[in-house]
């Protein structure tokens, strides 16, 4: 009779009890050693609220376009300007951002006919003539799809540095543009034929070529 059995089982359980104590110890001890990151809610949806999305609501209106405002540039003399040199008249109005290739950002004002409307495309665009000889001088950009970052990179409000990549930076840019487009005239009010005042921005990386701008308002003047 196989007497030793019992006393070998209890062995085996009593290792077996030792082990997952050790283990529920390991466990342990390597969660205690995560730190637990606290991430803001909002106070309606209890989602996670967006820093971009707060950064451009708290900064459009109260720093962005009083800044644009203030260092915008006539179109026409900025046309004149560029005449004699794009540098020149970059080092003198504008801001370059993105080394030698990325173009001179400018802070733009205008008055003049919109001469073309088209809505038709997601990119909608308004061409419009500042000189009155029925030709279009610039392009003003209506949405929703907008090329470019000319409001983010045009005055010196939003540093790169303090953003946590490109990604977040390019963001950045989409969302001043979204917003942008919330403060135009919506495709119920056309605007081929009739006079209007502009501000905005735009990057120009030619002296040949037509600017194309990225509004921030645009009035329809009686």
């Amino acid at each position: 009779m196989l007497t030793g059995w019992p006393q070998l089982f209890q062995e085996v359980r009593a290792d077996m009890k030792i082990t997952t104590l050790v283990l529920a110890s390991l466990l342990a001890a390597s969660v205690s050693g995560c730190k637990l990151v606290k991430t803001d809610k909002g106070e309606a949806g209890g989602t996670a609220a967006d820093p971009i999305a707060e950064l451009v609501e708290t900064t459009f209106d109260a720093k962005l376009v009083p800044a644009l405002n203030e260092k915008a540039v006539d179109l026409a003399s900025l046309r004149d300007a560029i005449k004699g040199g794009l540098d020149k008249a970059g080092e003198s109005h504008g801001l370059k951002v993105g080394g030698a290739g990325g173009g001179w950002n400018f802070p733009v004002k205008g008055s003049g006919t919109v001469t073309e409307e088209n809505r038709a495309s997601k990119a909608a665009t308004a061409e419009i003539d500042i000189d009155g000889d029925g030709t279009a001088d610039a392009v003003l950009q209506l949405g929703p799809v907008i090329k470019g970052s000319a409001l983010r990179d045009t005055t010196q409000l939003y540093d790169f540095s303090t953003f946590r990549d490109q990604i977040e930076y390019a963001k950045l840019g989409r969302a001043l543009n979204d917003k942008a487009i919330s403060k135009l005239p919506s495709a119920d009010t056309p605007l081929k034929g009739k006079r209007i005042n502009f501000l905005g921005a735009t990057v120009i990386r030619s002296a040949g070529e037509k600017p194309l701008i990225m509004p921030v308002s645009i009035e329809v003047t009686p």
